[in-house]
């Protein structure tokens, strides 16, 4: 009985994924362009709320080494220890010969559980893409954290340092919840591609490579975004 129960718990969270993902994957919506330049405005206050966070100085140290960096404004957590959690975000990639940010790119974030341990239903999470091998995960349609790329907990704290950062990964991952910042595992969590915000928001059917790589598309509206990022990196 209890195996059975057992089974049950797991394919409802992973029906919970999946509905997080298909919910909004690549089906265009009516306010998909409104949703998609909420979502950029979000990215930049949290971007902004990381970098004055005073336990954050190894983020803002490891940002001006970065090579892309991935915002989630808002993960949701669907049950309290074992659960779905999962949200959007934006990801944007730092030109490798010019050193400007790119447009952000829109994706999905989900995991049966992202282990949040630091409390509440609802966090902010920041990825900082360290390694060229991160950057090219992140620009597939869809990756696993920690079995397709390396990811590790970005190192929090008043006492921490970016010399503290696990050196072996390709993304370093943040967290916040309740105005607590933590380092997060993101083992399993799987990204992918938002593609009905990438059209809505650019008007066009574009790849992530399109909008970040070889830059094809913009929107005026992402330059207060654009500015914070490049602000905080060259800090």
């Amino acid at each position: 009985m209890n195996s059975k129960i057992g089974y049950l718990r797991v394919v409802g969270i992973l029906l919970m994924i999946t509905l997080i993902v298909a919910g909004t994957g690549g089906v265009a919506r009516a306010n998909d362009a409104a949703d998609a330049r909420h979502l950029v405005e979000k990215a930049r206050m949290t971007l902004d709320s990381f970098d004055k966070a005073k336990d954050m100085s190894a983020f803002r140290d490891l940002l001006k080494d970065a090579k892309g960096v991935f915002i989630a404004p808002q993960i949701l957590k669907g049950a309290f220890f074992v659960g779905a959690s999962g949200g959007s975000g934006v990801f944007m990639v730092r030109g490798s010969k010019t050193g400007k940010w790119s447009q952000p790119a829109f994706y999905t974030i989900g995991s049966a559980s992202f282990g949040l341990q630091i409390g509440g239903e609802a966090s902010e999470v920041v990825l900082l893409a360290m390694t060229d091998r991160g950057v090219a995960a992140l620009l597939t349609s869809s990756v696993k954290l920690g079995a397709d790329v390396g990811v590790a907990a970005g190192p929090v704290g008043l006492g921490a340092s970016a010399a503290t950062a696990n050196l072996s990964a390709d993304i370093l991952s943040f967290a916040r919840s309740k105005g607590l910042f933590a380092g997060i595992s993101l083992d399993g969590a799987v990204v992918a591609v938002r593609d009905s915000l990438n059209h809505a928001y650019y008007g066009a059917q574009v790849t992530p490579a399109d909008i970040l790589m070889r830059r094809k598309v913009a929107n005026r509206r992402s330059g207060p975004l654009i500015s914070a990022v490049s602000r905080d990196a060259a800090k």
